[in-house]
């Protein structure tokens, strides 16, 4: 008899911001397989479960070995912070599974875009998109274009792994590129460890944001030209006020 894996968003960290599906799914799972950050955050919970943890860049073994599990008759839960399906492990899972008898079942999390924008009031209530900087996955040229076409159109811009220690600049180089279509007073935000320990956030200037010191646990929120603040909150109006 063939097993089942739940692919689950488990949210930004705490509890509270898990859903009940994914604390069901986890409940019945019989292991638990993820990045070893993301297992610790829920240890309190899988106590009792057999686990399957691979390091950062053993994505594709983790789904593997999940999905052996499954064969076996067990039910799995691959976790991923935030969203399963935002730069998580849901695609790469699906793949995996392409020629397996093994059902997938994918349950949504609270993403980080979503998290953080919270964190800063309202910053996302029109039209934006949410981008990461880091190019292991994606081509440098590829990720200019894309933030090209998204200030000129005039999105939010939502940032991900804007920095590391080795890609210590490339937010600047970000904000480099998209300065001729932002003006240096937009208000822009960010939240880092969004509701983990230390957690910090803030609101500053675009022009304040090129020299900002952020890291790969720091989620950036570049507003717009009608994002404002209000009592110290991020706001971008959707327009229904003048309706």
């Amino acid at each position: 008899m063939k097993g089942k894996i739940y692919c689950i968003g488990t949210g930004p960290g705490k509890d509270d911001l898990i859903s009940e599906r994914a604390l069901k799914a986890i409940e019945e799972s019989d292991v638990i397989a993820g990045y070893g950050l993301y297992t610790d955050l829920i240890a309190h919970l899988i106590k009792d479960k057999e686990l399957i943890v691979t390091p950062m860049k053993q994505e594709k073994s983790r789904c593997e070995k999940a999905l052996e599990k499954a064969e076996e008759g067990k039910t799995v839960s691959l976790i991923s912070s935030g969203d399963a399906g935002v730069y998580g492990m849901a695609g790469l899972l699906i793949e995996t599974a392409e020629k397996s008898d093994v059902e997938v079942e994918v349950i949504p999390g609270i993403s980080a875009v979503l998290a953080a924008a919270a964190k800063l009031g309202a910053p996302l209530t029109h039209d934006f998109t949410v981008i990461s900087l880091s190019d292991l996955l994606t081509p440098w040229e590829k990720i200019e274009k894309r933030l090209i076409a998204a200030a000129d159109a005039e999105f939010i811009i939502a940032v991900y792994n804007p920095s590391s220690k080795k890609r210590a600049d490339y937010l600047k180089r970000a904000c480099e590129i998209i300065s001729p279509y932002i003006n240096e007073n937009t208000l822009c935000g960010y939240v880092r460890n969004c509701e983990r320990e230390q957690e910090e956030k803030g609101i500053l200037s675009f022009k304040e944001l090129k020299d900002f010191q952020a890291d790969m646990f720091t989620l950036i929120i570049i507003g717009n030209s009608t994002t404002k603040l209000i009592k110290n909150q991020m706001v971008t109006p959707r327009g229904y006020k003048g309706l």
